[in-house]
């Protein structure tokens, strides 16, 4: 078959695409901006990739199939023309992948509001390690695996990571929905995509659907922890595991400890010592996701034992970039990368790095990019959160001109806030002035080792890798 992907370089489906072309498909697509590391990666699967959307290129290639992302919208030329004409079958990404890849497979969906990519790396990577071939698709650049799409051995188990945005313009269910689960993993859940979502029982219904779809011979791994997942309910189709630290949970982390760049942690199932855990990963966060890997990984390896599972490959994952990546590791500068856009991701990631680096001064620089991150809906909560770093650099409102004023992040209001709380802060109209004021105020004789984190789930117009190259002098 000859499927066409419309927004071929995106991370999700660029990853498809190359899927599509391991199964046999010839696979072509096209992007507004064809760029790289996506495209490099295509180009060498021997996909053909256009720039821009044009109709009569589009009739003229004549695919069997096009895939359409969800970022693709009314307006769109090839959209406006496959409407007009049907001359050619249209369906969303997560309708071909589990058409083409996961109808027939026993899928691991990983879903959450924080963690979904780390912890389907860590479930293919300790499936992969203990010697079995699974099939796989990370939504992000993994370090483990070495890919971030695998069609694995037909018989092995699928790992997905689930998402609970939207599927496309023309299908608003959630991506997870379509992803036909044996095991759901639940990490946590909390409001968020306040574009599509009303507020958080909205999120909790569209979660409350993923779990129905499980069949009674599956398993829900539920952060038992959680207290917005604990509102879901019973769940009596199918078996339910409850992962986290308190006592109720079936699988527990205890001992957790976190001293400069050493975390350890104890994992208890039932009840007995299943096995320890020495790690490179930062974080309590980060032991959920490992907990939450290591029991989907055995159960779906040793149904009915899971702790026949090896956790020593858990020492060496190194984790997946742009989550907590360290890019300068200097006595006096540590400058580190993270996707973080909502409050708790910048929270937890702001406590461990207090735990990794004591004594250091912390700098958070933070781009409110996402659609939720750039407008008000959680601006306390982000507000609250960058209260815990020393020093606050706030980039730019995404897409400023877009959003009306009393909807828009108030960066002068949170700023203010910061200054009364004793926090130093700064913002500028421009991420390029921004960089300019970081650099004036970082890069300059500091008396204590200094920690530099910066949170986006985008490009911050390319002030990270600039600020890194002037870093090193």
């Amino acid at each position: 078959m000859r499927i066409y992907f419309m927004g071929i370089c995106g991370t999700a489906m660029g990853n498809a695409a190359l899927l599509a072309r391991a199964a046999g498909h010839e696979v072509l697509g096209a992007d507004a901006g064809v760029y790289p590391p996506m495209s490099t990666v295509l180009a060498e699967a021997g996909i053909t990739l256009h720039e821009g959307y044009d109709a009569a290129r589009l009739e003229q290639l004549a695919p069997d199939l096009v895939v359409i992302g969800n970022a693709m919208s009314r307006g769109n030329p090839e959209i406006e023309w496959l409407l007009d004409t049907r001359k050619i079958r249209f369906t969303s990404l997560p309708a071909m992948l589990h058409e083409f890849v996961l109808k027939d497979r026993r899928n691991i969906v990983i879903a959450g509001t924080h963690g979904k990519t780390s912890t389907t790396a860590l479930t293919a990577f300790l499936l992969r390690e203990n010697g079995i071939a699974p099939g796989f698709l990370i939504g992000g650049v993994p370090h483990d695996p070495p890919v971030g799409s695998h069609l694995g051995a037909a018989g092995a188990p699928f790992v997905i990571e689930g998402d609970e945005y939207d599927s496309a313009f023309f299908d608003k269910r959630s991506k997870f929905i379509h992803y036909a689960p044996h095991i759901a993993v639940l990490n946590n859940l909390e409001f968020d995509h306040a574009d599509i979502f009303r507020d958080l029982a909205d999120v909790q219904r569209t979660f409350s659907h993923l779990t129905r779809i499980v069949p009674r011979n599956g398993w829900i791994l539920l952060n038992g922890d959680d207290d917005n997942l604990r509102a879901l309910g019973p769940m009596a189709w199918t078996r339910v595991l409850r992962v986290g630290t308190g006592d109720r949970n079936d699988l527990r982390i205890v001992e957790f400890r976190e001293q400069g760049t050493a975390v350890s942690f104890t994992l208890m199932w039932k009840g007995q010592v299943w096995g320890g855990v020495t790690w490179s990963q930062p974080g309590i966060f980060n032991a959920r996701n490992a907990a939450m890997a290591v029991l989907a990984a055995g159960l779906a390896m040793y149904p009915g034992d899971p702790t026949k599972l090896k956790l020593e490959a858990l020492a060496r994952f190194r984790g997946v970039k742009r989550r907590q990546e360290l890019l300068l590791d200097t006595p006096p500068l540590k400058v580190i990368e993270d996707f973080g856009h909502h409050p708790t991701a910048l929270a937890e990631t702001l406590h461990s790095l207090r735990n990794r680096y004591p004594g250091a001064l912390l700098t958070a620089v933070f781009e409110p990019r996402s659609n939720t991150a750039r407008t008000k809906v959680m601006q306390a909560g982000f507000t609250r959160a960058l209260g815990t770093a020393d020093e606050v650099f706030i980039g730019a409102v995404s897409r400023a001109e877009k959003l009306k004023e009393h909807e828009r992040f108030d960066v002068e209001a949170v700023t203010q806030h910061l200054e009364t709380q004793g926090v130093t802060a700064h913002s500028a109209a421009t991420n390029a002035e921004l960089l300019e004021k970081l650099t004036a105020t970082v890069l300059k004789p500091q008396t204590k080792p200094q920690v530099v984190v910066f949170f986006t789930n985008g490009s911050f117009d390319g002030i990270i890798g600039k600020f890194v190259e002037l870093a090193k002098g």
